[in-house]
């Protein structure tokens, strides 16, 4: 367990008060993994992005948005009561994992559906808070040494997420050969930043992204749910169409679904520019309120998908987030 005389002992370790939240550090999307020698390389998981927040006992989890999850995950929570700290802010993800070890997030949304535990697992790979101190402004390298003191060998609800030093192409190589999404890449010196970032980046092995649900078109002779999710992105503040998503539900999703847009339905589109697409003309519109997370194969040169597959609804972003995620 780390004392409070090693923590003083570090230089950029501040003595705080443990905060209420804190927004996260984000990733820059980037074509290929760093080649340097001062990069630490992690598995990016496929779930939700939670910080968890342990106060003398008191657990508490939040999503990216700062909105407070705790009350779906109390098995993770109760783990996470008998790490040995008094005060703690961590960073990681909530994920289902396969015997393989691979996350899916379309497991999770039926595990958080169902209530069902099996799989179920924090990925922790950031300590941004211990005891009394402010550990924002130390090493990342640092950092990490002093999570895995805390978290040890653990491979049940809590996992202390390794990483690889050095060269990334090998360790993407293999990610992508096992199915993993992809892998975020950190700068071993660099401090926890409350924005997006070069000093984090990652790369992902397929494409999958957020968009937001701007309408649904309903499944043919007259069979109740929808057919497929109209689909679009912010661009300059503006609603832009990017497609449509077919796949990926079951029957029962499609009735839920259709449900919960019902309540949002509205006269006109909210898109900028309504395509001539001859699939929207029995479109229904909506509020662009919800988001879905949507694997594809490929961006066309009209900047639709293709090949696109309904992944899960998200809640931990704002719609007005939601943009085009083009690799720099």
């Amino acid at each position: 367990m780390t004392t409070v005389k090693e923590l003083k002992d570090l230089r950029t370790a501040r003595k705080a008060r443990l905060p209420e939240f804190i927004s996260p550090q984000l990733a820059t999307l980037v074509k290929a993994p760093p080649r340097e020698a001062d990069w630490l390389h992690e598995l990016k998981f496929d779930g939700y992005r939670m910080l968890c927040r342990i106060d003398r006992g008191k657990v508490r989890f939040f999503s990216r948005n700062g909105k407070e999850w705790t009350a779906k995950f109390p098995s993770v929570g109760a783990a996470a009561k008998l790490l040995p700290v008094t005060s703690a802010m961590l960073d990681g993800e909530i994920v289902i994992v396969d015997a393989q070890g691979r996350s899916s997030f379309q497991k999770l949304q039926r595990a958080i559906g169902t209530g069902a535990t099996a799989g179920l697992a924090y990925e922790i790979f950031d300590l941004i808070y211990l005891d009394g101190f402010d550990l924002t402004r130390v090493p990342l390298k640092k950092r990490k040494e002093l999570l895995k003191g805390i978290c040890g060998g653990r491979r049940d609800l809590l996992r202390y997420s390794e990483h690889l030093e050095g060269n990334g192409d090998a360790f993407f190589k293999h990610a992508c050969e096992y199915g993993i999404e992809g892998i975020v890449s950190k700068r071993a010196d660099s401090p926890y930043e409350s924005t997006r970032t070069r000093n984090w980046v990652k790369v992902k092995c397929g494409k999958q992204q957020e968009f937001v649900i701007i309408g649904y078109t309903p499944l043919t002779k007259n069979l109740p749910g929808i057919g497929s999710l109209i689909l679009g992105v912010y661009e300059k503040g503006k609603l832009v169409y990017t497609g449509r998503v077919g796949t990926g539900f079951t029957v029962k999703l499609r009735s839920d679904l259709q449900k919960q847009l019902g309540k949002l339905v509205r006269k006109t589109s909210a898109l900028s520019l309504v395509p001539k697409e001859p699939g929207l003309r029995q479109a229904h519109w909506v509020e662009p309120k919800l988001i879905a997370e949507v694997a594809f194969a490929e961006w066309t040169d009209d900047g639709a998908i293709r090949h696109p597959s309904f992944q899960g609804l998200r809640e931990d972003k704002s719609p007005k987030e939601v943009v085009r995620e083009l690799p720099k």
